[in-house]
């Protein structure tokens, strides 16, 4: 599973081949939760509030790369990094 992002202990990654809607993973310590991109709202798991807002934060600044992450791993393509949250 491609990491593309990580910032304050967050991580960020996308399954190649994975099921829709269009999601990406984020993993905090020894939480996790999949995040639909469109909505930018949890589809399974659970984070802190806190956490959950800075993902928020991070992935409305890059919803476009996100998409275009998500249709590259669809392809077998490598996804790109996106910056981390600053």
């Amino acid at each position: 599973m491609p990491e593309i992002s990580r910032f304050y202990g967050i991580v960020i990654t996308m399954y190649y081949d994975d099921h829709n809607p269009p999601h990406f993973h984020a993993r905090y310590g020894e939480h996790k939760a999949v995040i639909a991109i469109s909505s930018l709202r949890i589809l399974e798991g659970k984070l802190p509030a806190r956490v959950l807002g800075l993902i928020v934060r991070w992935a409305s600044q890059h919803q476009t790369e996100l998409m275009d992450n998500w249709n590259a791993a669809l392809n077998d393509t490598p996804p790109m990094k996106i910056p981390p949250l600053k």
